[in-house]
């Protein structure tokens, strides 16, 4: 790979600063749960550090700001302006991602506190001048309020009975690096660290936790409200700031009571047995730093639906409250201590020690993954510590070779492969800042071994002591530098500490990207007794792929021991002889020393008799960034799985002996499996591996199927070993390899390709006689992995019926198919009476469903995956099922399936899932950028635009999500699906350059695909006259199209409210344009601009910085709906927008939306984060005697006439085809207390009995698209529309037929009436799952909400 081109490009913070930054107070007067809004304060102290200072820039999103004063006095005219909001505003048909990707960049450049830019310019009046003038401090305050908030604070408001505490309502903030301006005005930079005071005004059974210590907590008289107020005296920039209020319960750790724990109501048993640990982590991190914990306290803080697992910030670590679990949970024990010990190294370097530049942030991730992997290997072993390494190098070197070389300082790096800017954290792909955190660790690894594990800790310690006397003096002292961590300072430290210079190190590993790739090969000279060694690499023009020079360690085990051998890589292929130190045995036995000094006896009668080399290594301590492909034969490896020690070595022999499968292999596998010293995740290999290697052997296999004798050895009963003993899983070896085993002997397959009938009634059996009464521990996880296993048992179906495309029926199943299905079916429902811990097996469930429709087993339908995305169920549910849609998309999907996933996307409430999602799609997407798929249409481009450019300003990892989607649908050029140049348009267009004030012509640019020439590519013969009538029919059509647009009144209005037509667009463009050019102040008497620089106000009304009495903001100006009288049948949901869109689908019913009712609803009912669906409780899934055909599946239909709401689901189709009657998910606080290792079930719901298979399967509507402004209505038992709409609706199909309305028109007035329900409420779909109602007014879910 040619490396980047190196530049010099303008860091940030070079340029000289015209202000410190050296306190800030933080207040939130007042925190609204119900409306979801806070109003504060802040006061920035700042001391000018040139005479010259005439603008103050501050860090705003989301807020209105009232009013900005300096030193209490003087009042400040101030303007805002944030490109972020709209990327690429305006009508720019430019829809390629380098077009974005420039214009994000700029917009996020132009924000970055680095670069003294920030969203609000404040204006220094000229009274205060003289205070510039003498150096003195300015004191700016600026009072603000936020209301429903997108992003930066979530809120968590559980619709059900009970106080707000008894609810568990708490909100925290979150963010993706810096972020804090989303929810306070600061300067949001890593490297202005300041000194803090923070209050907060709560109510007074609310716990405000926040950063630093508290000093004292004040009520107010009438004891209705309190303050807690804290003070952070050690200098902390403003992304590590954050806050969490709720009925948190409190536990201070009794073995450090400067660590204080918070949790939601009735956790606080699973509180104590998951941090019991914490103290363990703190003296570790402290020893082998030799540097004391740099803060006073420490705070952990449990809340859900958090951003991510952890989030670290000053001295508090906000975590996911689904890390906590109780003493009988196995598997999540690992992940949770994990985490919380990651954290409290994140406090070390990431929070007190931070980043200058976003260039600089490898080193606080890299120095935080290595402290916390070495707490790992003291807590979990070395083996544990090898394997997690070796299985993030592996991720690293697969991901530089799909995407490109990785750079982890890219301050000076051009042309990189990426079609994103890697040089800001806001503008990198997701999976790139994943894959960069884990390859600086290998990085700081890789300088572990070059100076020495001991100098690098000195350094370390070098680095925080002097962080720690900075922090002892004031901003005026210009050492609070020393606090912010860069590649120059750290490359300074460490020639300091050890008289090296890593600077060509920094160089080849952290200033460029890319691995090294070796193939090795060797032969052994029996003359000379001499491996000669050949290492190749072949592939350094590759993407992800560089050319390596330097030292290569390589070991050869031979009969006398390991010899460690440095090679020096020089050329692109280079050949070594090494000398062996051993002599080949013949007829002698002596025991082989191996590399950890014991003596083994081998069986050496597989090996060359000539040979004593019995197996090689290559970078055997992945010392390098490297990919290795070494070959030897299998002997080698056979011998390398069995005696070598290092659990990454076995791991790669296991992964050899794959292509070798013989009988020896077998041998050394089973006996890898069996072996008790062996690493259990080297035995769960191992019985992948062997699965692996008994099909391709399966026509030469003797014996009883591949681990069978194994699994009833190690764990069935003496007496009658088909019988499974009772559960004990004291053992954590044999527990994980108890659930391995049955998953991979699953996988089996017979000579004719299928599961043979032994495998089958041992999973049977397995499942029938298991037994945990006895057993402490939980077997979740085990009986989910019995259901994976059962699932992994399907094959393709193979039958008459199916080659037909007749429909599935009971008789059509075969025998294992329907006990596969009974079995599912009695753990689904059972799970709905005794849930278990995160709902595990409802998870292995729905894949073993989806498993059983994609091989053809069951009828392919998403009305059941639907039902369990939707809102209020737990999330590992919500994503098992957003998987499987995903995939039934991909597959055998159609649009509306593909909107409803963008629908979770668009309007989710929490931002996890909307991120999850976004990354399957990505990983399993809908089409390719080559692929001539349905999909691929103009309205779906424009949607994904829209996103990126607009509706997700407020959580840069969401954007830069959308953007990879993007990439992978389309690529670098513009979608093929968008038209070329408008044919109504002029040849000719007119460009205003503000820069030369004038205004110009553009020579129209050349149509990429011009018309004539596309058809006589095409290799017809067509006349000429033909090629101009149909140019001249395509031309009109879309010419009558924009008549007709013209002359409809009502649209016009309508248009120039929201998005404005193309035509119209122009001279209004210009206008904002103008308007930007010009400096608008706000001062005392001035009101706010009409036009709001790079974004609508109707848009975004909470970025306008008004000029207001700081008050109780009032309730959002959108709240109530304006009709469109146009489009009446236009309903709440995008769902029902793309049934109505589509012409050919005639028989469709639209929706009546009662527009009155709607603001009420939206009122009543609060959703927890801005994000949410649009308040539309769902109709539930209502079974009905419909034949399941492609017709009835490739259609959503709002109502199916006939369908009984009293009819009492039997079989599998209760489980497979419609979940019953799901209930919300318990708020979290309550999950657990229900159960000490289980949350409280979802769904209470009556079992459903296993008995007569009925598929009369009916496809569901997708969630939310029955507008609840139906449910008065929908008074007859199946939801039948009234007399009355379907005249309307025969009205609306002839108005439709005589305009002709294009498909793009209609999307705008659709996403006219989305924009102004933008501050949605997600109301009933957010806490209430479906539930039957016999029909009525006064039984529906709207008359309920109202």
């Amino acid at each position: 790979m040619t490396p980047p081109k190196m530049k010099k490009l303008e860091k940030p913070h070079e340029h000289q600063r015209l202000y410190k930054l050296s306190h800030q107070v933080l207040c939130i007067t007042s925190i609204n749960f119900q409306r979801q809004s806070l109003i504060g304060f802040v006061e920035l102290t700042l001391f000018p550090t040139k005479s010259d200072l005439r603008w103050i820039r501050i860090n705003c999103k989301q807020s209105r700001v009232y009013r900005i004063r300096i030193n209490d006095q003087f009042e400040c005219a101030f303007q805002y302006n944030d490109p972020t909001l709209d990327v690429c505003p305006g009508e720019n048909k430019i829809r390629n991602i380098d077009t974005f990707s420039a214009a994000h960049m700029a917009a996020v450049k132009s924000v970055d506190p680095g670069y003294g830019n920030g969203e609000i310019s404040v204006r220094i009046p000229s009274e205060a001048s003289h205070l510039v003038q003498e150096g003195k401090a300015l004191r700016v305050s600026v009072e603000f309020s936020l209301e429903k908030p997108q992003g930066g604070i979530h809120f968590v408001v559980p619709e059900c009975e009970g106080t707000f505490a008894e609810r568990g309502v708490h909100v925290f903030t979150y963010g993706h690096e810096n972020s804090s301006r989303l929810w306070f005005p600061c300067i949001d930079s890593y490297a202005d660290p300041c000194t803090w005071k923070m209050e907060f005004t709560v109510d007074s059974n609310m716990i405000a936790v926040s950063c630093g210590d508290l000093v004292e907590t004040v009520y107010t008289s009438d004891m209705r409200k309190k303050t807690f107020h804290y003070n952070l005296t050690t200098p902390t920039s403003a992304p590590k700031i954050a806050l969490a209020v709720g009925p948190f319960e409190i536990f201070v750790d009794p073995q450090m009571h400067e660590v204080t724990h918070f949790c939601l109501p009735h956790l606080l048993p699973l509180l104590k047995q998951c941090t019991n640990f914490l103290h363990e982590a703190f003296e570790f991190y402290e020893e082998l730093l030799s540097s004391r914990y740099p803060y006073s306290c420490y705070k952990q803080v449990f809340v859900a639906e958090a951003y991510v697992d952890a989030d670290p910030y000053a001295t508090m670590t906000i975590l996911s409250v689904n890390l906590l679990h109780s003493k009988h949970i196995i598997d999540e024990a690992y992940l949770s201590r994990t985490i919380m010990a990651k954290a409290v190294a994140e406090q070390f370097f990431g929070c007190f020690i931070a980043m200058h530049t976003w260039a600089d942030s490898w080193l606080p991730k890299g120095i935080s993954a290595y402290l916390a992997g070495q707490y790992n290997k003291k807590a979990f072993g070395n083996n544990e510590y090898r394997f997690s390494v070796h299985k993030q190098l592996k991720e690293v070197t697969a991901y530089e070779q799909e995407a490109g070389g990785i750079i982890l300082d890219p301050s000076g790096c051009d042309n990189v492969p990426f079609h994103f800017p890697v040089t800001n954290l806001h503008t990198m792909s997701p999976k790139y800042a994943e894959m960069l955190r884990a390859k600086s660790h290998l990085v700081i690894r890789m300088l572990e071994d070059r100076i020495g594990r001991e100098l690098l800790l000195q350094v370390f310690n070098k680095l925080l002591s002097l962080a720690s006397s900075a922090a002892q003096q004031k901003v005026t002292s210009n050492m609070w530098h020393n606090m912010l961590l860069s590649t120059n300072s750290f490359q300074k430290a460490i020639f300091i500490v050890t008289g090296k210079d890593i600077k060509t190190f920094l160089e080849q590993w952290v200033r460029q990207g890319g691995h090294a790739k070796f193939h090795g090969t060797f032969v052994f000279n029996r003359k000379r007794n001499t491996v000669e060694l050949e290492i190749k690499q072949t592939d350094t023009q590759s993407l992800g792929i560089k050319k390596y020079v330097g030292p290569l360690t390589v070991t050869i085990q031979e009969l006398d021991g390991t010899f460690k051998h440095n090679l020096q890589i020089e050329e692109n292929a280079t050949k070594h002889d090494i000398t062996c130190h051993s002599k080949s045995r013949r007829n002698k036995k002596k025991k082989i020393p191996l590399c950890t000094g014991e003596e083994v006896d081998m069986d050496l009668s597989a090996m060359d008799a000539d040979s004593p080399v019995l197996w090689i290594r290559i970078d055997p301590d992945m010392l390098l960034l490297r990919q290795v492909i070494f070959i030897q034969p299998d002997y080698q490896w056979q011998y390398q799985l069995r005696y070598e020690r290092d659990v990454t070595s076995q791991i790669e022999a296991i992964e050899a002996l794959c292509k070798f499968p013989t009988a020896q292999t077998r041998l050394a596998l089973t006996d890898t499996i069996e072996n008790e010293h062996c690493f259990y995740r080297v035995r769960c290999a191992a019985a992948f591996c062997l699965r692996q290697v008994a099909n391709h052997m399966v026509s030469t296999w003797a014996g009883p199927p591949a681990m069978m004798a194994i699994f009833r050895k190690m764990f069935g009963s003496h007496s009658c070993p088909h019988i499974i003993r009772q559960n004990n899983f004291s053992n954590f070896q044999h527990y994980f390899l108890q659930k391995t085993i049955p998953v991979a002997m699953a996988g089996l397959r017979t000579i004719h390709g299928i599961c043979a009938p032994e495998v089958m009634k041992f999973l049977f059996d397995l499942f029938k006689y298991n037994e945990n009464s006895k057993n402490k521990f939980s077997d979740n996880y085990y009986r989910t992995a019995l259901i994976e296993a059962l699932g992994e048992t399907v094959t393709p179906v193979v039958s008459v019926l199916a080659q037909a495309g007749q429909p599935i029926t009971v008789e059509s199943l075969s025998a294992d198919t329907k006990l596969i299905l009974e079995e599912i079916t009695r753990c689904l429902n059972l799970e709905k009476l005794l849930p278990c811990y995160k709902y595990t097996i409802t998870v292995g469930c729905l894949k073993a469903i989806r498993k059983l429709q994609k091989m053809g087993h069951l009828p392919n339908i998403s009305a059941l995956f639907r039902e369990y995305a939707q809102y209020g169920l737990f999330i590992d549910v919500r994503l098992a099922a957003l998987e499987a849609l995903v995939d039934y998309t991909t597959v055998d999907g159609n649009a509306d399936d593909l909107s409803f996933l963008l629908d979770i996307v668009e309007n989710d409430p929490v931002p996890r899932v909307r991120l999850a999602l976004l990354l399957m799609l990505t990983q399993n997407p809908p089409f390719s950028r080559r692929d001539d798929s349905p999909f691929n249409t103009e309205e779906l481009a424009e949607r994904l635009w829209k996103l990126m450019s607009s509706a997700l300003s407020h959580d840069s990892r969401l954007r830069c999500a959308v953007v990879d989607l993007y990439y992978v649908l389309y690529g670098k050029s513009k979608p093929s699906c968008l038209p070329g140049p408008d044919a109504n348009r002029s040849s000719l267009s007119m460009v205003l350059s503000l820069k030369e004030k004038k205004a110009k012509f553009q020579e129209p640019a050349a149509p990429e695909d011009d018309f004539f020439s596309m058809k006589l590519e095409q290799g017809n013969i067509v006349s000429g006259v033909e090629l101009l009538a149909e140019a001249a029919l395509t031309a009109t059509e879309r010419l009558d199209t924009q008549v007709i647009l013209l002359q409809d009144a009502e649209h016009i209005k309508t248009e120039e409210e929201a998005v404005v037509t193309t035509q119209s667009l122009e001279p209004l463009d210009t206008e904002i344009i103008q308007v930007e050019q010009e400096e608008v102040y706000i001062g005392v008497d001035e009101q706010p601009p009409q036009h709001e620089p790079q974004h609508e106000p109707q848009h975004e009304p909470q970025h306008e910085p008004q000029h207001e009495p700081p008050a109780e903001p009032e309730a959002e100006p959108l709240e109530v709906v304006e009709p469109l009288h146009n489009e009446p049948e236009v309903a709440a949901h995008s769902d029902v927008e793309h049934m109505e869109v589509e012409a050919e689908e005639p028989e469709v019913v639209p929706l009546q939306p009662q527009t009155s009712a709607q603001p009420q609803q939206r009122e009543a009912s609060h959703s927890s984060a801005e994000s949410g669906p649009v308040a539309t409780p769902v109709v539930p899934i209502q079974p009905a005697d419909i034949n399941y055909s492609d017709d009835s599946q490739s259609k959503s239909l709002p109502g199916l006439a006939g369908a009984s709401s009293h009819h009492q689901p039997t079989g599998f189709d209760s489980s497979m085809f419609k979940m019953g009657t799901p209930l919300p998910e318990i708020s979290q606080p309550q999950a657990v207390h229900a159960d000490v290792s289980a949350p409280a079930a979802p769904y209470p719901s009556p079992v459903v009995p296993v008995g007569v298979f009925s598929l009369s399967v009916t496809p569901s509507t997708s969630l939310g698209g029955v507008s609840s402004a139906t449910g008065g209505e929908a008074d007859d038992a199946g939801g039948s529309v009234s007399v009355s709409s379907k005249v309307h609706k025969d009205k609306k199909k002839k108005k439709k037929k005589d305009k002709k309305h294009k498909h793009k028109h209609k999307h705008r007035s659709h996403d006219r009436l989305l924009e102004k329900e933008r501050f949605y409420s997600s109301g009933g779909s957010t806490n209430q799952s479906p539930a039957p109602f016999g029909g009525g007014a006064s039984s529906s879910p709207q008359h309920e909400i109202i």
